[in-house]
């Protein structure tokens, strides 16, 4: 499973558009511990993910479920000074560059984080920061479409990718489309991230009313949490995101390759 060639970083669009849909993991900076979030890095990338969603250490993120917070919580608490934006950053940078050094198969990373790291650090300065570590682009779960003109405008090249949701409007599928970078993030249920026993039945018509608004690939997120999810959402998605399944394994770099290995085997069946 290819995302780019050897040491060579490239655009988020390009892990689309292989012929299956893109696998989207999801890990926590930080945890258990810096080299610990390092080595889950390499170990998703060699087990095949095709874009990595590095999370951002941060106590208030409403969105987030119990396995995922209590890594947030877990990361902030064992570095001495705290682990946050920049934090996140620099560990993705060391990522990026070490996959170019050792010439490996390029993963691009999406950096998640909240509104208020992201405006406490300035909109400049951490988009200049993000560039510099070659950062693909970032996802803000809490900023809306209708505040983000003065983070894009900084933003640059990065890929800002937006959220949609089943209780979003026409009008707010609109703007997410129509702001969107690289892809557009589907939520496949309301409530918080964590693993669920079964998907929802309707996520499928949340995703094809999407496909009114944009050709930008959609790529489906919350509750994925099985290769047999993984097969569910790929025959509807052009990309599947698994958090919290990976971030609970993410101390243990071994099983989280293994388990990585899995979805990637799943979307090659598919």
């Amino acid at each position: 499973m290819n995302s780019g060639e050897p040491g060579e970083p490239f655009s988020i669009e390009s892990a689309f558009g292989k012929g299956r849909p893109a696998l989207i993991v999801y890990l926590m900076a930080g945890y258990p511990d810096r080299q610990g979030s390092l080595e889950a890095l390499f170990a998703a990338a060699r087990a095949g993910a095709d874009i990595i969603e590095l999370g951002v250490p941060y106590a208030d993120a409403l969105a987030d479920g119990p396995v995922i917070a209590n890594a947030a919580s877990v990361a902030m608490s064992a570095a001495p000074e705290g682990f946050g934006l920049a934090e996140t950053i620099e560990l993705a940078a060391e990522f990026i560059s070490a996959q170019a050094s050792r010439k490996a198969r390029f993963v691009p990373v999406l950096l998640m984080t909240y509104f208020n790291p992201l405006l406490r650090m300035g909109y400049r300065r951490a988009a200049l920061q993000m560039r510099e570590a070659k950062v693909s682009g970032v996802i803000v779960p809490d900023m809306p479409v209708e505040m983000a003109q003065p983070w894009l405008r900084e933003a640059g090249e990065l890929s800002t990718v937006f959220m949609v949701a089943p209780t979003s409007t026409p009008e707010r599928m609109r703007k997410a489309a129509e702001h969107s970078v690289g892809f557009v993030y589907a939520v496949s249920t309301t409530g918080v991230t964590g693993e669920r026993d079964k998907l929802p039945a309707d996520m499928g018509y949340m995703v094809s009313s999407m496909r009114a608004f944009t050709s930008l690939p959609i790529a489906l997120g919350f509750g994925i949490a099985t290769p047999e999810h993984v097969v569910q959402a790929a025959r509807i998605a052009d990309g599947v995101i698994v958090g919290s399944a990976c971030v609970r394994r993410q101390h243990d770099p071994e099983a989280l390759e293994a388990f990585v290995g899995e979805l990637a085997d799943a979307l090659k069946t598919e």
